[in-house]
């Protein structure tokens, strides 16, 4: 069976398996400031180009802001799948987020009448603010284990 891509997984290998597979792989990149900054591209490109009929009532937000919505949307999925396959770009990634999305609140019908500009802003906070995990010390041959202290008692046994 072919894995996304293309790399195959081996025969056997169950959902959960796979589930723990993408969990690990979500934990080394920012992978939720990649997700709202990929899904602040869809309103923000979506609303120009859309004639909404709400309750009869046509809704037709096509403006000249339509050249300028396509570039920051296609700017900002980029952007979002830029901090999931390159999360070492994620500081930049995440400042032109945070520009693009004050950007596109008067470029762009109000940021994706706010929906956009507001996943827009938490998608880049995120990326500015996460940290890669760090790998745990692995201890040498010399350095003896911890020992468990039980409830009470101190460390020297007092």
């Amino acid at each position: 069976m072919p894995r996304p891509l293309g790399r195959l997984v081996p025969p056997g290998t169950t959902a959960a398996g796979l589930w723990h597979r993408f969990r690990i792989w979500r934990g080394e990149r920012p992978f939720w400031a990649g997700y709202f900054t990929s899904h602040a591209a869809v309103p923000i490109l979506y609303l120009p180009y859309a004639h909404l009929d709400p309750a009869g009532i046509p809704l037709a937000l096509s403006t000249t802001s339509g050249a300028g919505s396509l570039v920051i949307g296609v700017l900002l999925l980029t952007l979002g799948f830029t901090l999931w396959w390159r999360p070492h770009l994620r500081v930049s990634s995440g400042i032109a987020t945070l520009l693009l999305g004050l950007i596109s609140l008067p470029v762009a019908n109000f940021g994706g009448l706010f929906v956009g500009l507001a996943c827009a802003l938490v998608g880049g906070c995120l990326a500015c603010s996460w940290v890669p995990p760090t790998a745990a010390p692995e201890r040498t041959a010399e350095e003896p284990a911890p020992t468990a202290v039980a409830v009470g008692e101190g460390a020297h046994g007092d």
